[in-house]
């Protein structure tokens, strides 16, 4: 079966693909767009649809360096967040850092289809694994090649806002909420996040948060484990401290690696604060 027959079976079910065809005359559109609508991607969707994963493709959610996020629907009606990583693009050169040293993808093929076939399964395992240990992430649905069909975050209207772009009240609850995800990533699942920031962080309510872009964890026997947490705690508090918290990143990385103290931060953040004034 061609792309072309392909695509038109596809344009009949889902809404993105029939937004799209109106766009193609533009080539650097075309490219764009074909750079994540290859072959093996429209092979793929068309088995998600014959085995009932997927009933529509509604419209693009997000856009980023490893793919795009599309919302769509179960033939449930239930909506679904639909992660499509580029299969013909440059962009995944750094991501064996995050697979080699890794115990469990030690004999994965060195081609580019097959990393990223390899990533996206990564990416279902590492949200599994965290959901499993009560780590607020989109639960994984299905994968298949390069694509990742996972729980959708947001109304009909639109997905979730970014910790980036929500106006936060109470920098501090936010801080720790964060923190207590990461002890529980850390001590329960046994892993690193490995790329924590304001722009992989939902808000769903005030105070509720969920962690997304999942592919890059990497388990505690990874080499560059250690590095990467300390990265990420002080990443994040750095953009808590500039919010108005009094974000500690010393004091947050002693509190999980101790493993002691469960569920305790806020109250060490107010005993901090006391001491300061």
């Amino acid at each position: 079966m061609s792309s072309d027959e392909i695509y038109q079976l596809l344009e009949e079910k889902f809404d993105v693909f029939k937004k799209i065809e109106t766009r193609r005359r533009d080539d650097d559109q075309r490219k764009t767009l074909d750079e994540i609508f290859d072959h093996s991607t429209l092979l793929g969707l068309h088995k998600l649809i014959t085995n009932d994963v997927i009933a529509t493709l509604d419209f693009p959610i997000s856009s980023g360096k490893e793919g795009n996020v599309y919302r769509g629907t179960a033939p449930s009606g239930a909506l679904l967040a639909v992660k499509i990583y580029r299969t013909s693009t440059a962009t995944f050169k750094n991501i064996m850092k995050y697979i080699d040293g890794n115990p469990r993808y030690r004999n994965i093929g060195r081609k580019r289809r097959d990393i990223i076939f390899t990533w996206a399964k990564k990416e279902f395992n590492n949200l599994s694994r965290l959901g499993k240990h009560g780590v607020r992430v989109p639960r994984p649905i299905f994968v298949h090649r390069n694509i990742l069909v996972m729980e959708y975050i947001g109304n009909e209207l639109m997905p979730a806002p970014l910790l980036r772009d929500v106006n936060i009240e109470d920098p501090d609850e936010y801080y720790s909420v964060i923190m207590e995800e990461y002890y529980r990533i850390f001590n329960e699942a046994r892993m690193v996040h490995a790329d924590l920031s304001e722009y992989n962080i939902l808000v769903t309510d005030p105070g509720e948060l969920v962690l997304i872009d999942i592919g890059q964890c990497v388990v505690l026997e990874h080499p560059q484990a250690l590095e990467w947490f300390k990265r990420d705690i002080k990443n994040i508090s750095f953009f808590f401290r500039k919010a108005g918290a009094a974000a500690d990143p010393k004091m947050a990385m002693d509190y999980i690696l101790r493993g002691k103290e469960k569920g305790k931060f806020r109250e060490m953040m107010k005993g901090a604060r006391q001491c300061s004034t």
